[in-house]
């Protein structure tokens, strides 16, 4: 495989955009990145797009075509990927094994959901179908009640307590605090979230992410255009996909996501590096328990201990691993086919050392999940090439 990096980023804002269509903030998020990545059009020999369910959404199929005629890519491959809310990374995976392979130089990957076309039952019933249609979503199991259900096992299996769980929703909304682009810059305690009204106990109002507009883009490129490139590139170090059962009562363990193991083991693999190198971590945080459970499977803390790791600070910044600077899902917003790619802009500029936050790392990686965890994708990058 040849070396590749992300070369160019770009996003909308997230939030409620009411006066933008589907269309719209893809082109902006998607002219953004080109403008960034100083390419000409004509150099983008393909586009992915990262999309969960525009057709549910805002009535729009055939996205990579849609996409690619609004950008002005005209006859470029174009190609929607749909992994649930890991959409965008299965996307940003697949553009950077077209490009890693040699069969092109660049490509743009351009995530983007429109969600709130649809009234909020709509919104979840639309949800709803990236888990078991049969099993799940047609006796009424949201994935609140998914991911309620693991948390239920988590605090039973190792004394995971509704505090840590609000600890998750504080750090982050502090950390979204100067993200112009996020769409919750407000600070909440945890007797805000303890308070705020229950969705599927013990996961309250303020454990979970909303439902968000928004896009985000980036272009990959080889190593030779990366050399060129004005901006300081941030290559890509090694990158993994899981696939786990979809429903979640077939698995072994509630509190454990093997899709993500699966896909960090090989990202960890290809990058040649483990949990100490990384400096910086996005991870998804669908749900406060998600964020738990994801640093204790991407190893940096003993599975149990994630509740109390985020508790006493140490995903913090400052901390031994800084997470979801940002402000993650819950405090950025959650357009489930822009998430994962919005992922990726964030630690791009953190290894530039040019995002909001400050800080300035020489590795870090993001994690990506679909459903409740049928689909995982983690992606490590770094200043300097393999």
């Amino acid at each position: 495989m040849k070396n590749t990096a992300v070369i160019g980023v770009g996003q909308t804002k997230f939030g409620e955009l009411w006066d933008k269509s589907l269309r719209d903030i893809a082109v902006e998020a998607g002219l953004s990145a080109i403008k960034d990545s100083e390419l000409e059009k004509g150099q983008i020999k393909a586009l992915y797009v990262g999309n969960m369910s525009a057709g549910r959404f805002s009535g729009q199929e055939h996205l990579g075509a849609l996409v690619a005629d609004n950008l002005g890519l005209k006859n470029v491959p174009a190609t929607r990927c749909e992994a649930a809310c890991a959409s965008g990374s299965v996307a940003f995976r697949d553009a950077w094994l077209a490009v890693a392979s040699g069969s092109i130089d660049a490509a743009l990957v351009v995530g983007v959901e429109k969600m709130t076309d649809v009234h909020g039952a709509g919104a979840l019933t639309t949800l709803a179908a990236a888990g078991d249609q049969e099993w799940e979503a047609s006796i009424g199991l949201t994935f609140a009640g998914l991911y309620a259900l693991m948390a239920r096992r988590h605090m039973f299996d190792y004394g995971t307590t509704k505090e840590q769980l609000a600890s998750v929703a504080v750090l982050n909304h502090e950390n979204g605090l100067k993200n112009g682009f996020a769409q919750f810059q407000m600070p909440i305690t945890i007797e805000d979230v303890i308070n705020s009204s229950v969705i599927a106990d013990p996961l309250r109002l303020f454990d979970c992410s909303p439902i968000t507009d928004g896009a985000a883009a980036v272009v990959i490129a080889s190593e030779d255009i990366a050399k060129k490139s004005g901006n300081q590139a941030a290559y890509v170090l090694g990158s993994g996909k899981g696939t786990d059962t979809l429903a979640l009562h077939d698995r072994k363990s509630y509190t454990e996501l093997l899709a993500t193991k699966i896909a960090a083991k090989a990202a960890y693999d290809q990058a040649k590096i483990g949990t100490k190198d990384i400096e910086v971590a996005e991870v998804h945080d669908c749900f406060t328990i998600n964020e738990i459970i994801a640093l204790e499977d991407l190893g940096f803390v003993e599975k149990g201990k994630g509740g109390r790791f985020i508790e006493n600070g140490k995903a913090s910044i400052g901390g031994e691993i800084p997470t979801n600077t940002t402000g993650g899902l819950k405090a950025c917003g959650h357009p489930v086919g822009a998430t994962g790619v919005r992922q990726v802009v964030d630690i791009v500029k953190m290894i530039r050392g040019k995002c909001f936050n400050k800080l300035d790392a020489k590795y870090g990686m993001n994690l990506n999940i679909g459903g409740s965890g049928a689909t995982a994708v983690v992606n490590i990058f770094g200043k300097e090439p393999r």
